[in-house]
């Protein structure tokens, strides 16, 4: 997988991925993300601060982007609220999607490790980051990759936990 920061160009690219991604949650009954969230507004924001970045398969791959992230240390309000662990510099992922062609084969774990990796290049010491309560193949991710609840925040969808882990 390669990785790389997210373009104007890429837009188009990542707003399909988005819409794909909306139709296999609501596949799942995951009512996550919809028309409003996340929008190509968000998209095109985050290609200006420059913290959106898109990995990819092989240039004669159908779809060339597999998977893409925010990551920034921008959070909502509610964040505040949260019983964070770790002090000193850290990171904010945010809407980390693979494409359903590519889910089940690794990429968001490989994703995670290149994030954790990223961050830490950065000077953060830790990652933090919010997941939908009804999301379980997110819930399952982030856990498994050694995330820890430390509060909870209600969004327009509903429940979300708020997560944290040490780098």
């Amino acid at each position: 997988m390669n990785y790389r920061p997210a373009t104007e160009s890429d837009l188009d690219e990542i707003c399909l991925l988005i819409k794909s991604a909306v139709a296999e949650m609501e596949r799942n009954d995951i009512p996550q993300w919809d028309e409003i969230y996340p929008a190509r507004e968000d998209f095109e924001n985050d290609i200006k601060s420059a913290s959106l970045f898109v990995g990819g398969l092989c240039e004669n791959e159908k779809k060339k982007i597999a998977v893409i992230y925010a990551l920034n240390k921008e959070c909502d309000e509610e964040y505040k609220k949260a019983d964070w662990q770790f002090s000193g510099d850290y990171r904010v992922i945010h809407r980390l999607c693979v494409h359903p062609d590519f889910q089940n084969h690794g990429i968001a774990r490989k994703t995670l490790e290149h994030i954790e990796k990223q961050a830490a290049t950065l000077g953060a010491k830790s990652l933090r980051l919010d997941v939908f309560s009804q999301n379980p193949f997110s819930l399952k991710l982030y856990e498994r990759a050694g995330y820890h609840k430390t509060g909870e925040a209600n969004w327009r969808k509903g429940l979300f936990y708020l997560m944290e882990k040490g780098i």
